[in-house]
């Protein structure tokens, strides 16, 4: 009979074999072989007894050897059990502790003494037929094969037939069991390749299923089955989790699949990426972030918001600095290259080696103290479509120190969109749902390999989540949450109830970033005021609004006075229609200058000047010439985009 044939296969071919007598008898022996062992051991154990009588009988010494020899023949089998399961190691340790307590009793006694052939009958009969039952359990033709439980048996079918489960630790909705691969056969990645095979024969979605490996092992790591999507349920945001906190604490966004919270601490984050398509609940998790941030007492948010208020404009009046376009957001990554060299030299002046909460304290020499700054860049998308697409890639190396987080969010975290060299300055992310095609991009391979599948969700599963961050455990990295269900008006509440709470801008902050955008940054509280009139705040009457709205340079105004005749002449315009002189054509692209920094525009190009060449007949490469001149002259600083140049405030210069 072939050795590649099953067992299935050989007991067909037993059952319908020849019928005749000699076919019969052979069938029968053949079908006794390998029963016979247990029996072949019964018959063993009373001649190695009769043998073992001639040779001890009455000897002191022989029977302290026998009993010894008893105890470590049953230790033995105890410790070659070690990697069978419970059953069949209990069973095998106590047929070798009953035969080898026979061959004792009998070698020194005899073995017909006393009740010893009753035992030896008895007792060998029962053993051999257990074993026999043993054998006769093995072949389950519905069932997972010899020896083998649901779990052994799943693991064969998906490539694990020789892994080892140990003992399995049961917590609510959660399943954790260690597993070994064979050594020199398996690694790490033959078992990440299994999850959604695994995940199909236990009948749960390809996310319930996660693997941790042992950063100290190649083959050993932690399987988790999460039997219940607990998830499916929506939470509403509780409120603030330690509010007037410091913003070093944990802000609590939302809840794992197993009710844990989910928790994110920004000092030790660092840089955040928050990446979700539309429809995936991005915004409301940037609300959930934003409310808790708003609550803490150290820390100070500038806001980049393109969408102009539609999702985050309650959080408009809470933010110390908030810009909604795309210059803006080019001025605001300016200050925050002046802001960072400022506060980490005030920092080290004071002996903190990196920001922490005693740094926002008021400091032993009366000075105020230096809150954390959070900078926000909703739909960065935008942002870097307007600025040089690596402008986040310097000042993240740089900020962690200053106690400055960078807060980037987008729909699409992809090589299209964000440089890699970006990417990799942001090292925690929180990612929703996203395109399949994208999930590589958003979290790192290590955290795909362990079973995370944002792209599983798309925008079918909203607030669904993974959360990647330093003071998150790893094996989390992994574990799907979702963040709370959220709404603006719990970002309104958070603005007004705690507006006691919340920091000022500290003044060494307010200084860099003041000197270098002028009055982009100083003029921002009457800013906010106009956005907040213009989105029509409920607790402000009309007259407030007006006067939000009024300029403090333009205070003095009569506003009943009539008005002076119009002017139609261009700004600009030469006298008596002549092209002007050099000397008065740098004259009046410094009042260009001028005219740009009062409107807060503070970073140029030649673009900004088409209309001026225009009117004065002069061509960009003139204008690029004269932009060179003034970066020459300090008037402008080159930033990090090329053709681009930051103005340096009037009153700034030396």
């Amino acid at each position: 009979m072939s050795e590649n044939k099953s067992r299935d296969d050989r007991h067909d071919e037993q059952l319908n074999g020849g019928s005749s007598g000699a076919g019969l008898r052979a069938y029968l022996w053949h079908r006794a072989k390998p029963y016979s062992p247990p029996w072949v051991g019964a018959a063993a154990v009373g001649i190695a007894g009769v043998g073992g009588n001639l040779m001890w009988d009455g000897s002191v010494a022989g029977g302290v050897g026998l009993t010894l020899s008893s105890v470590a023949l049953t230790g033995a089998a105890w410790w070659a059990g070690r990697r069978t399961d419970a059953a069949r190691r209990l069973h095998s340790a106590v047929t070798v502790a009953a035969a080898s307590s026979w061959v004792t009793a009998a070698a020194l006694a005899g073995p017909a003494a006393g009740p010893l052939p009753d035992l030896y009958v008895m007792g060998g009969v029962v053993g051999a037929l257990s074993w026999n039952l043993r054998q006769v359990m093995r072949r389950n033709p519905d069932g997972g094969g010899p020896e083998e439980s649901s779990d052994s048996g799943l693991l064969a079918k998906v490539g694990l037939a020789k892994a080892k489960l140990g003992a399995a630790k049961v917590e609510p909705n959660r399943l954790t069991v260690p597993i070994s691969l064979p050594a020199g056969e398996a690694t790490h990645d033959d078992v990440t390749k299994a999850l959604p095979r695994l995940a199909s024969g236990l009948d749960v979605p390809t996310t319930a299923v996660r693997y941790s490996p042992d950063p100290d092992s190649a083959r050993r790591g932690t399987l988790t089955v999460v039997p219940v999507d607990m998830l499916k349920e929506i939470t509403w945001y509780p409120g603030a989790s330690m509010p007037g906190g410091s913003v070093a604490d944990p802000l609590v966004i939302g809840t794992y699949d197993n009710g844990d919270r989910l928790q994110l601490t920004l000092p030790q984050a660092v840089h955040l990426l928050i990446m979700g398509v539309t429809g995936a609940g991005k915004t409301e998790g940037a609300l959930d972030v934003l409310a808790e941030i708003l609550t803490r007492r150290d820390v100070i948010v500038w806001l980049s918001d393109p969408k102009r208020g539609q999702d985050l404009g309650e959080a408009f009046g809470g933010c110390d600095w908030v810009v909604q376009d795309g210059a803006g957001a080019e001025v605001m990554i300016e200050a925050i290259k002046a802001a960072i060299p400022a506060r980490q030299q005030w920092l080290g002046s004071r002996g903190y080696r990196s920001w922490c909460p005693e740094a926002a304290e008021v400091q032993p020499d009366g000075s105020p103290g230096m809150p954390y700054l959070v900078a926000w860049f909703e739909e960065a998308a935008n942002t870097l479509r307007a600025v040089d697409e690596d402008a986040f890639t310097g000042i993240a190396q740089e900020a962690r120190s200053a106690g400055i987080t960078l807060v980037v969010s987008m729909q699409r975290a992809s090589g299209y969109q964000i440089s890699t060299d970006t990417r990799a300055s942001l090292p925690a992310a929180l990612c929703f749902g996203v395109d399949e095609r994208d999930a590589s991009f958003a979290l790192p391979s290590d955290v795909l390999d362990a079973g995370a599948n944002p792209g599983a969700w798309g925008n079918k599963r909203p607030g669904y989540c993974y959360l990647v961050s330093a003071g998150v455990a790893e094996p989390l990295w992994a574990t799907p949450g979702r963040t709370f269900r959220c709404d603006p008006v719990v970002l309104e509440h958070a603005v007004r109830a705690f507006a006691g709470v919340r920091a000022a801008v500290d003044p060494v902050t307010a200084a860099a970033a003041g000197g270098a955008v002028g009055r982009a940054y100083t003029e921002r509280a009457a800013a906010r005021q106009t956005t907040r009139a213009a989105l029509g705040p409920a607790d402000q009457d009309e007259d407030e609004m007006a006067d939000s709205r009024v300029d403090p340079e333009d205070e003095h105004l009569n506003v009943e006075a009539e008005l002076a005749e119009a002017d139609d002449s261009p700004m600009f315009a030469p006298d008596g229609g002549h092209k002007p002189t050099p000397e008065e054509a740098r004259y009046l692209f410094g009042e260009a200058l001028a005219e740009f920094e009062h409107q807060g525009r503070m970073v140029v190009g030649p673009k900004d000047f088409m209309d001026w060449c225009e009117a004065n007949g002069y061509s960009r490469p003139w204008v690029s010439e004269r932009l060179k001149e003034a970066a020459l002259s300090g008037r402008l600083e080159p930033t990090g985009k090329p053709g681009r140049w930051r103005i340096v405030p009037a009153p700034a210069m030396a």
